[in-house]
């Protein structure tokens, strides 16, 4: 009798572990379906304007922008690092992939975002960082947004910067991911103090700026 409720007892346990994995694979399941969906749905765009922590930060707090990544582009060698690119020499720029719904914000708008959101004029840095690496570029896959990003910043010396724009317009070639540590930087390192004294202002001088783009928040 013992070892037959040793035995029920036994089969209870490994049915109630079968169920639960079958139940977790069913949820990573449903999990990775929605992110091939979501992926589906996006495009990327590309931007550069100084430290990428603070840039990432204002590309993610814009609706329609499922994700953004900090990363490494415009320069000219293989697999940077931010140690290198620190140099000076590497060619490359800070800079963020940003993954958006076009069903909800355009490439245009993301543009107006890229340059409400820094000096354009100022060459070689957003205050308080100066160097190549930091410096504005516009990246474009298509000829399309290559027009765009050319009209808008004809548009914007005229009518704002009265011809002082330094910002470069380069076709995307490679964009490196920036270490892990990079990522999320501003949301989970809210005490380091360059966050609070440079991009948690600059993230709010822009949400004050543009409250009509804002994600909604959720309570």
């Amino acid at each position: 009798m013992k070892i037959f409720k040793v035995v029920t007892a036994f089969a209870a346990i490994v049915l109630v572990i079968t169920l639960l994995s079958f139940s977790q694979k069913k949820e990573e399941e449903k999990q990775r379906k929605t992110s091939e969906k979501v992926l589906s749905e996006t495009k990327v765009a590309y931007f550069a304007s100084g430290c990428f922590w603070c840039v990432e930060a204002i590309f993610e707090s814009v609706n329609g922008v499922e994700e953004a990544v900090s990363g490494y582009a415009g320069g000219h060698t293989k697999n940077p690092t931010y140690k290198t690119i620190g140099t000076g020499r590497t060619g490359h720029a800070e800079s963020v992939a940003v993954y958006y719904n076009p069903k909800k914000v355009s490439f245009q708008t993301l543009v107006t975002v890229f340059f409400g959101s820094h000096d354009p004029t100022t060459k070689n840095g957003q205050h308080p960082d100066y160097g190549s690496q930091y410096r504005s570029i516009a990246f474009y896959k298509t000829e399309e947004e290559k027009q765009i990003l050319e009209n808008t910043i004809k548009r914007l010396n005229k009518d704002v910067y009265q011809g002082k724009i330094v910002t470069e317009v380069k076709k995307m070639e490679k964009f490196y991911p920036a270490e892990e540590y990079h990522q999320n930087y501003e949301r989970l390192h809210p005490e380091n103090p360059y966050v609070q004294k440079v991009s948690i202002p600059r993230l709010n001088r822009f949400k004050r700026k543009f409250p009509e783009l804002l994600k909604k928040e959720k309570h």
